[in-house]
């Protein structure tokens, strides 16, 4: 089982933001990647939708064996991580739970703020999460609809990004919050225009590389990590329902590969 590779599964490119960690903290470990970008963005879906796509996700995946699920994007978390984790036999993980856990151990006024799609913050997973563990927390939340479009197309570092960010965050500012938790996978690919809004004060939470940490702990706990593997063939295997090329530009831009096989693939009735 040590030689199987883990999953991780996304709307779209956002969840690369967690691989990128992934491929730092766990350099020996196959990686297998599913970006349904064809019906990203998620956040405005109904929930029963979410989950039904995280499912055909889930499911191309177990068909390629691996040993480990780890849903990279929040909005996929909040509607589906409960119900995968009761039908599955593999270790399955989302990213709202180690964002949290960050976000409580950072913040120094207990003022923390949640950015992330319409539908993670309607679920107020993060708010319940963190306030489960720190009654004295008080959270703010606010809905970000037009980030994750931007990543998508490849215009996270253009003037236009610098002033949707910039125009969406100004109710966040005025919250005072000395933590920001990044709700969406595909924000760290906006994180330093993000930090020049919010100001060198807040301290901004990264919640899919905080989730590395944990694959990596259960890893070692189901004695399933890969520790011997030569980089020869450690296997980084990148699938997309929408454009190939699009997604190769991002991913190769934001991992550093110079050359990757990107398939695309169909899912559902899509």
């Amino acid at each position: 089982m040590k030689k199987q590779a883990i999953g991780f599964i996304d709307s779209g490119v956002g969840g690369l933001t967690v691989v990128k960690e992934a491929m730092r903290q766990l350099p020996n470990e196959s990686i297998y990647y599913v970006g349904d970008t064809a019906r990203c963005p998620y956040g405005p879906r109904p929930e029963e939708q979410v989950r039904q796509f995280t499912w055909e996700m889930t499911h191309f995946l177990l068909d390629k064996d691996i040993k480990m699920l780890v849903i990279a994007c929040n909005t996929a978390t909040a509607a589906a991580l409960e119900d995968i984790k009761k039908k599955l036999a593999i270790p399955v993980i989302g990213v709202i739970l180690p964002g949290s856990r960050a976000a409580i151990k950072a913040t120094n006024s207990n003022l923390i703020g949640i950015i992330g799609t319409a539908g993670t913050v309607k679920s107020n997973m993060y708010h319940d999460m963190i306030r489960s563990k720190d009654r004295l927390a008080k959270v703010s939340s606010l809905a970000c609809p037009k980030f994750v479009p931007i990543v998508e197309s490849h215009e996270y570092n253009s003037a236009i990004a610098k002033k949707v960010v910039a125009e969406t965050l100004k109710p966040m500012q005025k919250k005072g919050v000395d933590t920001l938790i990044l709700g969406c996978t595909h924000y760290p690919l906006l994180r330093p225009i993000i930090q020049n809004v919010m100001g060198s004060g807040v301290t901004l939470i990264d919640s899919g590389a905080e989730t590395v940490s944990e694959v990596s702990t259960i890893l070692d706990y189901f004695n399933i990590a890969e520790d011997s593997k030569s980089k020869l063939s450690v296997e980084r295997c990148f699938y997309t329902t929408g454009s190939a090329q699009m997604f190769r530009e991002i991913a190769s831009d934001w991992l550093g590969l110079a050359e990757m096989e990107v398939e695309n693939i169909k899912l559902g009735h899509g």
